[in-house]
């Protein structure tokens, strides 16, 4: 029965100072960090192990990665990067600080940008401090300068067509860590959530999820491994 494991990078710095950070690469908290190792522990202390393991281009979600398989003596494992794994981008919004942001714009039109399914943020300008054309993980990217959950989405899930799926349907056993909007695209298509209740959905930093999926790579159960 194929095995799928989902974990969001541990607290990042952006996280703490509650900041919009999208595909900005920022780097983990030690508390962050704390929480690598102790999802590893985890995952080790459970009797999970994995076969291929799949990750985005940003730190937060790398080191993430590397931490928890350092604790399950897994570090030799391979891993795939890839882009379309990266946050959701929340363009002229990078940077700023979430409750600010509120003060300025409004409680309302704050909400609308982070949790729409379909209405994204303002677009990032050309030449903006957080403008990433010259960053050369993403050369011969069309990096995007703004994205709503729908727009993740429509990156996030031809990836999972592409290459992660067909690794569990070869009996692989499958980890990946990323973010909470590119794994929220990744549960709401695996447990058929609408779109009106996958915006609401949190997902933890640092927290594995399991997914126990038949042959078809249909969702038998999803759970924090934590609670079991």
């Amino acid at each position: 029965m194929p095995k799928l494991v989902l974990i969001r990078h541990g607290q990042s710095s952006w996280n703490l100072e509650n900041r919009f950070t999208g595909w900005w690469d920022v780097n983990m908290t030690e508390k962050g960090e704390a929480e690598a190792k102790a999802a590893g522990a985890l995952m080790a202390e459970k009797g999970l192990d994995f076969d291929q393991t799949f990750t985005s281009l940003q730190t937060r979600a790398i080191k993430t990665l590397n931490i928890a398989l350092e604790q399950m003596g897994r570090l030799w494992l391979p891993v795939e990067k890839d882009w379309r794994l990266n946050e959701r981008h929340y363009g002229g919004l990078t940077g700023l600080n979430k409750a600010e942001t509120a003060a300025k714009h409004g409680d309302a039109q704050v909400h609308t940008w982070r949790r729409s399914f379909d209405i994204p943020p303002p677009v990032l300008e050309d030449g903006s401090e957080f403008d990433l054309s010259k960053d050369r993980r993403y050369a011969g990217i069309a990096i995007p300068k703004t994205e709503s959950l729908k727009d993740t989405i429509a990156r996030v899930l031809p990836y999972w067509d592409a290459r992660i799926a067909p690794a569990l349907k070869d009996g692989q056993r499958v980890l990946i860590s990323a973010h909470g909007n590119s794994l929220r695209a990744l549960v709401k298509h695996l447990s058929n959530i609408p779109d009106d209740e996958i915006t609401s959905l949190e997902i933890p930093t640092g927290q594995p999820i399991v997914y126990e999926l038949d042959d078809d790579l249909k969702a038998l159960d999803r759970y924090y491994l934590s609670e079991r």
